[in-house]
């Protein structure tokens, strides 16, 4: 089996360049990674059933075992050293993870002060702010309310007038025409407020209009 590794090449380059093992581990290092019996393990497309098939086939089940556990050993070995050499490094780092997550617990605290204050503004801004725009709304209604209700009076009011003009025979036909016409718009216009009110009334009074046309 041939295998052209650049992942081989860079563990080659990284336990040339390790200055924290000792020369002889080094070089022990080197011809584990150059051993074409680990070629296998450095491939990127490294496949454990095709790697164990092909060890089956080839009946060398105990050389392989022997020359992992022979490889792992060293590992191990160059693992502890390279700790060894570089503990005031790892200790380093070990430290700054543990300032910054004191770093992070304080922007912690300080978003929650911040969503505090937040929440005060809107206590104080916002929902004043909702009442304003419901009452607001319901002024609205209130004087589209008073605006019908004066309508309504001005209708009570000219068919009054109607029936009384409407007595005084062809003499009031002209008077009578004009509030008769009067009342017509009036009519619509409460209608298109009620409508517009959303009323539940509505239907009713429409009703109420209509019999009061009825009587004239």
């Amino acid at each position: 089996m041939t295998y052209g590794s650049p992942g081989a090449a860079s563990m080659e380059e990284a336990a040339a360049g390790s200055g924290g093992g000792t020369p002889a581990l080094g070089l022990a290092l080197g011809e584990l990674l150059g051993d074409e019996c680990y070629a296998d393990f450095l491939r990127e497309d490294f496949d454990v059933k095709t790697y164990t098939s092909q060890s089956i086939h080839q009946a060398v089940i105990a050389e392989q075992l022997a020359k992992l556990a022979q490889g792992i050993s060293q590992l191990d070995k160059e693992l502890h050293l390279q700790v060894v050499a570089r503990h005031e490094d790892l200790l380093a780092q070990a430290t700054g993870i543990g300032s910054l997550e004191g770093v992070l617990q304080m922007m912690q605290t300080r978003i929650s002060a911040l969503q505090s204050t937040v929440d005060r503004i809107r206590a104080k801004i916002v929902d004043p702010y909702n009442k304003i725009v419901s009452r607001t709304a319901q002024l609205a209604k209130l004087q589209a309310a008073c605006d019908l209700l004066r309508r309504i009076i001005r209708i009570l009011y000219l068919s009054k007038r109607l029936q009384g003009q409407l007595q005084g025979g062809s003499r009031e036909i002209t008077k009578a025409a004009q509030s008769l016409n009067e009342l017509g718009s009036i009519h619509e216009l409460c209608i298109t407020a009620l409508f517009g009110m959303g009323s539940a009334s509505t239907i009713e009074t429409t009703r109420f209009f209509i019999l009061l046309f009825r009587t004239f």
